[in-house]
């Protein structure tokens, strides 16, 4: 999908869509349940804390790493085979993910370089800039078409101006939107997956609908399975009206059901305290 079009706002002409303004409504309200639970008022530190181990885990399931989530939280070691590598970068990537909320709004492009650079782990010349024409992309989930290095650049570009301006789109659009462009796009020559759902959750946070971090859309989409994830991003490369909808529910399903998750902690933990 094109961020470049006529229209002076095109995020928020997204939430015009069929069935988006309903998405929004119920992504709205999920999150309401969630910051409006007792616990939350009380021991939202650990809620958050929970939410980014929960969010790491979905992510790297979705990058083929689906370890327990116990297995995820008793590791110390991410070093060795290519999944304890995928793991460390996920929770690499939940972690600074908090770091960089400041400047997300001023210098987004700045922000995704910095998110490839944290998960890469490397010093590699590749590492932190988008690629060249000519140089390999290691996404396996994703096999869509490749765009070339110039239409990586325009459209990057042309998202960057879309955060820095603002406007009034809903957060569930933006992050939907930010998220697809840099799953199409695959801008790196790696882990573009975990960038691109890194890149969500900083959106929903500094948006102001998710700000203590509870409503991990990571655990939605890890749990609404592969399959799922890779037919909703065809709908948003499609870019047609009904193609983008899908993809932006799918979205918001995923935040709703990292809202229940966290729910579902909350009233674990009450139950402990009683």
């Amino acid at each position: 999908m094109s961020t470049t079009g006529a229209t002076a706002d095109p995020l928020a002409a997204l939430g015009s869509l069929p069935g988006v303004a309903e998405s929004v409504e119920s992504v709205r309200k999920a999150v309401d349940r969630v910051y409006g639970h007792r616990i939350m008022r009380r021991r939202s530190n650990e809620i958050t804390s929970e939410a980014a181990l929960r969010g790491a885990r979905g992510s790297a399931a979705l990058s083929g790493a689906d370890w327990a989530l116990e297995e995820v939280r008793r590791r110390t070691d991410f070093r060795g085979d290519d999944e304890a590598r995928t793991v460390g970068a996920a929770l690499r990537l939940t972690a600074e993910a908090g770091q960089l909320l400041s400047i997300w709004r001023q210098s987004p492009l700045r922000v995704l370089a910095r998110l490839h650079l944290v998960a890469a782990a490397d010093n590699a010349d590749a590492v932190g800039r988008p690629r060249q024409n000519g140089e390999p992309v290691a996404e396996p989930l994703v096999e869509l078409p490749l765009p070339d290095a110039n239409e990586v650049a325009g459209r990057l570009e042309g998202l960057s101006r879309l955060i820095v301006a603002g406007g009034s789109a809903p957060a569930l659009v933006t992050a939907a939107v930010v998220h697809g462009e840099l799953l199409a796009l695959r801008p790196f020559g790696s882990h573009n997956g975990l960038v691109a759902r890194a890149a969500e959750r900083i959106v929903l946070i500094n948006s102001g609908l998710d700000p203590k971090s509870v409503c991990p859309a990571e655990v939605g989409h890890g749990e609404l399975g592969r399959a799922a994830y890779v037919a909703a991003l065809d709908g948003y490369v499609s870019g047609t009206p009904e193609g983008v909808a899908t993809w932006i529910a799918h979205c918001g399903k995923a935040v709703e059901l990292g809202a229940r998750e966290s729910t579902a902690v909350c009233e674990a933990l009450q139950r402990g305290a009683a």
